[in-house]
């Protein structure tokens, strides 16, 4: 799996590094026990600071995506550690409905949303 960032994107790069682990989970690439690059060849690869790859790591940790090893490193978690970690189903529904706001104030319909919403999920399998 090639996890990449954009400079240029005004969402933050430990973000983006964390949406792209979770991105690389859910379509299979990422399983469980799969090791993750080292926190300094990642940086290095990127081009980023330490400390951004340290702060997107412990973000998924503490969603319970990874478990973390000490020096050994970061690994795809099993299950979330926590139950309660990462996104549950009020967080997805808070979530959904504020893109449904934003792409209706945008001039969006709701079968435009729900036809993206289902394209998306379809993408899932």
């Amino acid at each position: 799996m090639v996890i990449t960032v954009d400079k240029l994107s005004e969402t933050p790069l430990y973000l983006q590094l964390r949406d792209s682990v979770i991105t690389g989970i859910a379509a299979g690439e990422l399983r469980p026990g799969d090791a993750l690059p080292s926190v300094r060849s990642l940086a290095e690869d990127l081009g980023i600071n330490l400390h951004t790859v340290n702060k997107a790591y412990a973000t998924l940790r503490d969603e319970g995506y990874v478990i973390m090893l000490g020096r050994r490193g970061a690994y795809v978690a099993d299950a979330p550690a926590d139950p309660t970690a990462g996104m549950g189903e009020a967080d997805l529904t808070e979530a959904l409905a504020k893109l449904a706001i934003e792409f209706k104030a945008s001039g969006g319909t709701r079968d435009a949303f729900i036809a993206a919403a289902r394209h998306a999920a379809n993408n899932l399998d």
